[in-house]
């Protein structure tokens, strides 16, 4: 890749527009696409995304666009940060003018429900020809431009590619790691979210620390199980990718998904919740596609089972948490 190069950035959430900020500040050309002329425009005439980053000046580099062919077309890179259950529809659009060689970074977290499949396999159905990366660890966009230390992971199955991508995104504020493990970041970026409603629960309720390790620990326990049964290596959870990004996700104040646990657990309704948020929490979709894999791959899953039940089946939040704690006695271990 060139010194300085040419990015398209797929999504202008809050995320998408931090990778976006983050890579402008290093001083590549970065075309940011919104999904609507509206949001593209305040952007350019404000030099803000004052929905998802209100605030926060973005880099004269950085220019945003609802025309997706612009956003795509003859890029040096692109990154993909639309939501999971968005991804498909937009890529299926914009594959007819990406450059098969182009490396494509995926920097969103989630299950297709309809296949259950991961980020990967969705990415390499449309673009089977082209370098695919992606992005996972605990990284709350906010501090990410604020420029806080923030250490993040890139998986790919070409070790060539992590490297680059390792040297491009890497400064005095920002450290991506490497791994090959592509399905272990991505199960456990994916199922952190259903987790983090959990301990947000929890929280709500009034309940305790004591409580909120115990969701954290088995929580691990579950998507770890999860990942190795998909190919994973279990060491991989054990890093950014899984307990950094859990961590952070159950336990920081930003936290979208925990947010909604909080709502849920003072007794809101999800749309209520939904409703002020005004933003997606990726781990109310991945709920559904954690219970449907669960059953699909026969892997114990209770604590994602039980967030399934209060999103989708209106159970109350009180007699999830005394049905975890009646289950059958059991080796830790298992």
């Amino acid at each position: 890749m060139a010194e300085k190069l040419s990015i398209g950035v797929i999504g202008a959430g809050s995320w998408g527009t931090a990778l976006a900020a983050h890579l402008g500040e290093l001083g590549h050309d970065i075309t940011l696409w919104a999904r609507s002329e509206e949001q593209s425009r305040a952007i350019n005439d404000t030099s803000q995304n004052a929905r998802y980053l209100p605030g926060y000046v973005l880099p004269k580099r950085l220019i945003a666009t609802s025309d997706l062919q612009r956003a795509v077309e003859s890029k040096d890179l692109l990154l993909s940060v639309v939501p999971s259950h968005t991804k498909r529809a937009v890529w299926n659009e914009a594959k007819r003018y990406v450059d098969a060689s182009t490396p494509i970074l995926s920097a969103s977290k989630g299950i297709e429900n309809e296949s259950l499949a991961l980020m990967s396999t969705v990415l390499e159905e449309i673009l089977p020809e082209n370098p695919l990366a992606f992005l996972a660890g605990p990284s709350f966009a906010r501090e990410v431009v604020q420029k806080l230390p923030t250490a993040v992971v890139i998986g790919s199955k070409s070790s060539k590619l992590n490297d680059t991508l390792q040297a491009l995104f890497s400064n005095d504020y920002f450290r991506a790691y490497g791994t090959t493990d592509v399905i272990g970041i991505e199960v456990g970026g994916a199922l952190k979210n259903v987790i983090a409603i959990a301990c947000g629960c929890a929280d709500g309720i009034g309940f305790g620390q004591n409580t909120r390790a115990a969701i954290l620990t088995r929580g691990l326990a579950e998507i770890t199980r999860m990942a190795a049964k998909l190919g994973a290596s279990p060491l991989t959870l054990a890093g950014l990718g899984g307990m950094g990004d859990l961590v952070l996700t159950c336990c920081g104040d930003l936290s979208r998904n925990r947010r909604v646990g909080l709502g849920l657990g003072k007794g809101k309704t999800l749309q209520e919740v939904l409703d002020d948020m005004g933003q997606v929490a990726e781990g109310v979709n991945t709920a559904r596609a954690a219970r449907d894999l669960a059953i699909r791959e026969k892997v114990e899953m209770p604590i994602s089972n039980e967030i399934f039940s209060i999103l989708y089946e209106n159970k109350p939040a009180k007699q999830v948490v005394i049905d975890l704690m009646r289950r059958g006695l059991k080796d830790e271990r298992n």
